[in-house]
């Protein structure tokens, strides 16, 4: 799919192109293909004379491969986004190539970051006014919604923090915490990844002075909040691991009283264990075994001595 956005009136209004005449008819500022096809692909170079990335260019690593800018003053930027949804979140890699006034991006799934920017474009004249303002504005919004899913987190972990800290938690209850706790921390480690992705990509922009004043300063903005979020990230990374520790510790307590509990019987058992060996002998010369009432005084010793040390434990508060 080819959306191709143009400027009118001061806001930025969408015309979607079936065809490379449809291209050839506007004037666009961002054209931004969604899961396009070869033939889009080839559409557009033709239209603008530029050459795109490949689907495997937009996943490089590779600091070089990721910023820079070609022999005709094309900019390069393959930049990460944040999808945070109900099933799992990710991270999606968006290729973007700034022509001087043209922005034109390449991914493959619908992000919320794209939706906001269209709809807040759309509505307040002169919020866009050119290529770069578009690109900024994505960062920047970008910027708000890994701010967004922060929140997000800190709300979860509150409500994990309740359900370890609070009493009688038990091994499920532990379960399902750890659970919610990792499902956190990857959110967290994707937000982190993000955010340091957005930065670079800013910096490449200053750096590469295709900016104007104005836009320079909203991109110094950018990474102030991008600084802000970083420490957020490193709070909740601390957060994380203190309830890990926190629910596993009670993991080992209630493991710890039930081998308590076993250990107990252990020792209690023995001195009945202990009778019962001595009157299990075979020997000819035991005056108990002509006793009448050997049988049943052996078994009250027994029982006996078994609830004796329960006693005794109980006393001294070793059963709770």
């Amino acid at each position: 799919m080819i959306n191709a956005f143009v400027i009118h009136h001061g806001r930025l209004q969408q015309v979607t192109c079936d065809h490379p005449s449809d291209l050839a008819s506007v004037s666009p500022v961002w054209v931004d293909l969604h899961s396009e096809s070869e033939e889009e692909r080839r559409w557009v170079e033709e239209a603008y004379n530029v050459k795109l990335p490949s689907r495997d260019e937009v996943t490089d690593i590779e600091a070089s491969a990721r910023y820079y800018e070609d022999d005709g003053g094309v900019l390069h930027i393959r930049t990460d986004f944040l999808l945070d949804d109900e099933e799992q979140s990710r991270n999606v890699p968006v290729a973007f190539v700034a022509l001087k006034d043209l922005l034109i991006s390449i991914h493959d799934e619908d992000l919320p970051v794209f939706r906001l920017v269209r709809m807040r474009a759309r509505i307040r004249p002169g919020s866009v006014r050119d290529a770069m303002d578009v690109l900024l504005d994505l960062y920047s919004t970008d910027a708000e919604y890994s701010a967004d899913s922060l929140e997000g987190v800190y709300a979860a972990l509150e409500e994990v923090s309740k359900r370890v800290l609070g009493k009688n938690l038990t091994d499920a209850d532990a379960a399902k915490a750890l659970e919610s706790i990792a499902a956190e921390e990857d959110l967290n480690g994707r937000i982190r990844r993000n955010v340091m992705d957005t930065r670079r990509a800013v910096s490449f922009l200053m750096r590469a002075r295709m900016l104007k004043d104005e836009q320079y300063q909203e991109g110094k903005q950018i990474l102030r909040d991008i600084e802000s979020l970083d420490n957020h990230t490193a709070y909740l990374f601390d957060k994380i691991n203190f309830l890990m520790d926190a629910t596993i510790g009670f993991i080992n307590i209630n493991q710890n009283k039930i081998i308590k509990i076993f250990s107990v019987a252990a020792v209690a058992f023995l001195p009945p264990t202990l009778i019962a060996s001595i009157y299990g002998m075979n020997f000819q010369m035991m005056p108990e075994l002509r006793w009448e009432v050997g049988y049943p005084f052996a078994i009250g010793l027994m029982i006996l001595s078994a609830i004796a040390p329960f006693l005794y434990f109980r006393h001294r508060g070793w059963l709770d």
